[in-house]
């Protein structure tokens, strides 16, 4: 998934944005239901980008078909370092329609969930705007 990759590297959220599916469904680390719909799972990417220091994707894994991907990345938030992996589905028209974060270990997990519940009223805001 050079594409997403490269996105995200840069920082180019709209790229990111432009290679999500319309109906994509996110899985968060820290939430239990996932959420769906292009406008708040680039929300959600948003907020990620601002609560994450020091991101970079160290592998790529890529399935058999070219439809599945994992991309292992590290990053910190505040004092918390953290190990992730991106499961990135794409669809028929090479849009992502599944994507579900996992890290670790927990601490970093809590330091994540706190410091992206301190961003979710924005998150909300910019999904709403998006969307309309």
């Amino acid at each position: 998934m050079r594409a997403f990759r490269e996105a995200v590297e840069a920082g180019d959220l709209d790229a990111v944005e432009a290679l999500l599916a319309e109906d994509v469904v996110f899985s968060s680390p820290v939430a239990f239901k996932p959420y769906s719909g292009r406008a708040v799972t680039a929300a959600i990417l948003r907020g990620v980008a601002r609560v994450f220091e020091d991101f970079r994707y160290e592998r790529e894994l890529a399935g058999a078909d070219g439809r599945d991907h994992a991309l292992v990345f590290r990053a910190r938030v505040g004092e918390r370092e953290l190990t992730g992996c991106d499961f990135i589905h794409l669809d028929a028209d090479g849009l992502i329609d599944e994507l579900t974060v996992m890290v670790r270990p927990l601490s970093g997990a809590q330091a994540l969930a706190a410091a992206m519940g301190a961003q979710f009223d924005r998150i909300t805001r910019e999904a709403t705007e998006r969307s309309v």
